[in-house]
C-alpha cells in the first residue's frame, strides 16, 4: 500500500510541477501575443501565427517520426542495458533532422531569392522558420529521449519554458530596435538562433543522460553493436504510425476548426478556438502523468513483469482520472473568469468549454490504448479507432452545429473523443488482452480494501 501511495505521490507532485510549468509559459506566449496586437497590429500577430503554425508542422515531420517513439525505446534499451544501441537510435533520428534541414534551407534559400515574385508574404520570413524548425525538432527528439532516460523536467522544460521566454525576449528586442514591419522579422531571426543554442544546451542534457545507461554488450566489436535489419525495420514500424498519431491527437483542433470554418461565423468560431486552446492546456496535464510514468511501464513490460506493469498502468490512471475531476470542477468554477480575459464576446463559450473538459475524463477512464499497444508492437492497430474518431467528428459536427453552434461544436468533439478512446480500449483488449482502462485499479482497490477491513 505505501509503494502505491509513494506512486500516486510522485505523479501528483511531479505532474503539478510540470503543468504549473506549462502553464506559466502559456500565460508568456499570451503576453507576447497581446503585445504584437497591441503595439504592431493584428496583421503583424497573424503573419507570426502562421510562421509559428508553419514551424510546428514542418518541426513535426523533420524527425520522421522518431521523436515521438524516442521515450519507448530509450526506456527499453535502458531497461536491458543497450547504451549502444541507444546511441544507434539517436545517431538516426538526429540524421532525419539534419538531412531535413538542409532541404528546408534550400527552399528557404530559392524562395528568399525569388522573393516578390507572386510568393506568399511567408517567405520573407522563410529562412528564419527553416532554422527555428531545425531547432523545434531537434528539442523534440531531445526531449522524448530524456522523458524516457526518467529526466521529465529536462525533457519538457526546453519547450514549455525556455521557449516562451525566449518568445517574450525577442519581441521587447525587436520593439525595442526595429521599425514597422521588419520588427516581425527581427524577432523572429533572434528568437530563432537563440533557440538554437537552447537546443544545443538540451542535447548535452541528453549526453549527460546517456552515460547512465549501463551497456552490458560493450565488450563487443563495433560490428556486433550496429543494429540488425530487425531492429531497424522495428524503429520504422514504430516510427511511421505514431507520425501519424501525433499529428491527428496533436493538430485535433486544427482539423476541427477548419471543418467548423464552414458551419460557423467567424466571431463564434473564434470563441470556439479559444475554448480548444484552453483545453489543450488542460490534456497536457493528463500527457505530462502518462509521460512521467511511461519510463519504469515500458521498463516492466519490457522485462516481462506484467503484475508490475498492471499495478503501474492502474496507478496512472487513477491519477490521470483524479486531475481530469479536478479539472473538470475548476472549469465549472473558473471557466467564465478565464473567457472574460479575452473580452465580454466571449462568456458564451464556458459551457462548451465545461463539456470539453469531460473529454480528459473519458480519455483517463479509458486509458492509454495506444501506448499499449505500441508495446505489443502493433502500433498500426491504432490508426482504424483515430479514423473511426474524426469520422465521428465530421458526422457529430454537421449534424449537432447547425442546431446548436458553440455547444454541438463542443459536443462533437466529446463524441468523437469517446469513440475514439472506445475503440482503442476494445483494440487493446482484444490484441494484448490487456484492460487499459481504470476498472481493474479500482478492483484492486477494493479487494485490498476489503482485505484491511478483515484484518
Amino acid at each position: 500500500m505505501s509503494a502505491d501511495m509513494s506512486i500516486k505521490s510522485r505523479l501528483f507532485s511531479q505532474s503539478t510541477i510540470i503543468f504549473a510549468v506549462r502553464v506559466f509559459g502559456a500565460a508568456i506566449i499570451v503576453l507576447a501575443q497581446a503585445g504584437i496586437a497591441r503595439l504592431w497590429g493584428g496583421a503583424v500577430l497573424g503573419q507570426y501565427l502562421l510562421v509559428i503554425a508553419v514551424v510546428n508542422l514542418v518541426a513535426m515531420f523533420m524527425p520522421l517520426g522518431f521523436h515521438t517513439i524516442g521515450s519507448y525505446f530509450a526506456a527499453e534499451y535502458r531497461a536491458k542495458g543497450r547504451r549502444s544501441l541507444l546511441w544507434r537510435f539517436l545517431l538516426r533520428a538526429y540524421s532525419h533532422v539534419a538531412l531535413a534541414t538542409i532541404g528546408v534551407l534550400a527552399l528557404a534559400l530559392v524562395l528568399v531569392f525569388f522573393h516578390g515574385n507572386g510568393l506568399p508574404d511567408i517567405a520573407r520570413y522563410w529562412m528564419q522558420a527553416a532554422i527555428l524548425a531545425a531547432a523545434t525538432a531537434i528539442i523534440f527528439v531531445n526531449g522524448a529521449l530524456l522523458v524516457g532516460l526518467k529526466r521529465p523536467f529536462a525533457g519538457f522544460f526546453a519547450d514549455g519554458l525556455f521557449r516562451p521566454m525566449l518568445v517574450i525576449a525577442a519581441f521587447v528586442l525587436a520593439a525595442a530596435g526595429g521599425a514597422g514591419e521588419a520588427r516581425l522579422g527581427v524577432m523572429l531571426w533572434i528568437f530563432a538562433l537563440c533557440y538554437c543554442l537552447v537546443a544545443l544546451g538540451h542535447f548535452f542534457f541528453v549526453l549527460a543522460a546517456m552515460k547512465t545507461v549501463p551497456d552490458i554488450y560493450e565488450d563487443l566489436v563495433a560490428d556486433d553493436l550496429m543494429p540488425g535489419k530487425s531492429e531497424v525495420a522495428r524503429w520504422w514500424r514504430f516510427a511511421m504510425p505514431w507520425v501519424l498519431i501525433a499529428v491527428a491527437s496533436g493538430f485535433f483542433f486544427d482539423i476541427d476548426l477548419l471543418l467548423l470554418s464552414g458551419l460557423m461565423e467567424r466571431e463564434t468560431l473564434a470563441v470556439f478556438g479559444v475554448s480548444a486552446r484552453i483545453f489543450s492546456l488542460m490534456a497536457f496535464g493528463i500527457s505530462a502523468v502518462y509521460a512521467l510514468v511511461l519510463p519504469d511501464i515500458f521498463e516492466q513490460a519490457a522485462n516481462g513483469k506484467m503484475a508490475e506493469f498492471h499495478r503501474q498502468l492502474g496507478e496512472a490512471n487513477l491519477v490521470a482520472t483524479g486531475l481530469s475531476l479536478i479539472m473538470f470542477v475548476g472549469i465549472l468554477i473558473g471557466g467564465p473568469l478565464i473567457l472574460m480575459l479575452f473580452g465580454p464576446a466571449f462568456a458564451v463559450g464556458a459551457i462548451p468549454l465545461a463539456v470539453l473538459s469531460l473529454v480528459l475524463v473519458v480519455r483517463s477512464v479509458l486509458g492509454p490504448g495506444d501506448l499499449v499497444l505500441s508495446i505489443n508492437e502493433k502500433p498500426w492497430a491504432s490508426l482504424p479507432a483515430i479514423v473511426l474518431g474524426l469520422g465521428a467528428l465530421i458526422v457529430a459536427n454537421v449534424v449537432l452545429v447547425p442546431a446548436l453552434s458553440l455547444l454541438g461544436a463542443a459536443l462533437a468533439a466529446l463524441i468523437a473523443f469517446a469513440v475514439w478512446s472506445g475503440v482503442l480500449w476494445l483494440t487493446a483488449r482484444q490484441i494484448a488482452q490487456i484492460d487499459v482502462s481504470i476498472f481493474p485499479a479500482i478492483a484492486r482497490w477494493r479487494r485490498e480494501r476489503k482485505l484491511i477491513n478483515a484484518r
